[in-house]
């Protein structure tokens, strides 16, 4: 019996080939939570057969997993659907993080018409990152696998459909339905549409957490964009981004450093500098002030592109969506 295992992120991948739960493990380097989302064209194209279209870095799924590593089931220019066909049983390992939650919704999505493929899909939920673990400990799991059912499928559809629509009314709507089909998609859910510009401030909820760290004393950038991994739906290089953001792109700017903010070496440690908050940083940090007052918006939030006058909000208090 042949066994893959497909893991919602690239970095649980070698964890979980090293384990020998699996005759193959690879993991998706996809993630949804930040910009613009890829077209579904694009996320079809990523997964066929590698050819000549795939001429740039990271246009095929396997772009990122070593030579030679795919044990005899084919070579890094299989298609995915080719792929899944050569294997007896398949288990999707979820990781509880959010990005990993928008992951499984696309993939039981797009894998919901194959019934070769879903009659022999299981999925099992981690408690914690797998890539944070040894194979050998990660080889003593007795994690549970849910077969996959049509529930699964429906819901995960209506999910994904959710996330790429115009506005984030759908995904608000959702909340007011089952979700427990998928255990963590609620709270996924609720992540997302906090980092909405809020009702008030008009920043997400991590871009808060940054201020609110360099409001109580951290100064050490490096330090400051790990208060934006605590809600568990940013990677470091989107909050290093966030933060280089809120300094380098705001007139006049929420956080100061110095003329010399944008030099990557200070970021990495190579040169020593600090984060101070401005008049406005701090009104921002109090919520008397709103960040779109003074600036100009143009940003993505699933399907949903938010512009000044586009602009929905999410009010924290009620936990509601905030029309423009």
């Amino acid at each position: 019996m042949s066994h893959l295992i497909l893991a919602t992120n690239h970095l649980a991948e070698n964890v979980l080939g090293q384990s020998g739960l699996a005759n193959l493990a690879l993991g998706f380097s996809l993630r949804f939570v930040s910009g613009k989302l890829p077209s579904e064209e694009q996320l079809l194209m990523g997964l066929e057969r590698r050819t000549a279209k795939h001429c740039n870095s990271g246009d095929h799924w396997l772009d990122d997993t070593c030579r030679g590593s795919l044990n005899g089931f084919g070579t890094r220019d299989i298609g995915f659907f080719e792929l899944c066909a050569k294997f007896d049983s398949i288990e999707v390992w979820v990781d509880p993080l959010h990005s990993d939650q928008l992951v499984l919704v696309w993939l039981l999505d797009l894998l919901r018409p194959y019934k070769e493929i879903t009659s022999k899909l299981s999925l099992v939920h981690t408690d914690v990152e797998v890539a944070n673990y040894a194979p050998e400990s990660v080889a003593k799991w007795k994690l549970p696998a849910c077969k996959v059912a049509d529930n699964h499928l429906v819901t995960a559809s209506r999910a994904w459909r959710a996330h790429r629509a115009a506005t984030p009314e759908p995904c608000f709507d959702l909340l007011m339905t089952d979700l427990m089909i998928l255990p963590r998609l609620r709270a996924a859910l609720v992540a997302m549409l906090g980092e909405l510009p809020d009702s008030v401030t008009g920043l997400g909820a991590s871009e808060m957490d940054i201020l609110a760290d360099v409001n109580d004393g951290h100064t050490d950038p490096r330090l400051v964009t790990e208060a934006r991994w605590i809600r568990d739906v940013f990677d470091e290089n989107e909050a290093r981004n966030s933060l280089l953001d809120l300094a380098d792109y705001s007139a006049p700017p929420v956080l100061l450093g110095d003329p010399a903010f944008d030099n990557e070496d200070r970021y990495f440690g190579r040169s020593e500098w600090k984060v101070t908050l401005t008049d406005l940083g701090r009104s921002l940090v109090a919520r008397e002030d709103d960040m779109w007052r003074h600036n100009s918006i143009k940003r993505w939030w699933g399907g949903t592109e938010l512009t000044n006058e586009k602009l929905w909000r999410w009010d924290r208090e009620s936990r509601s969506l905030v029309a423009p």
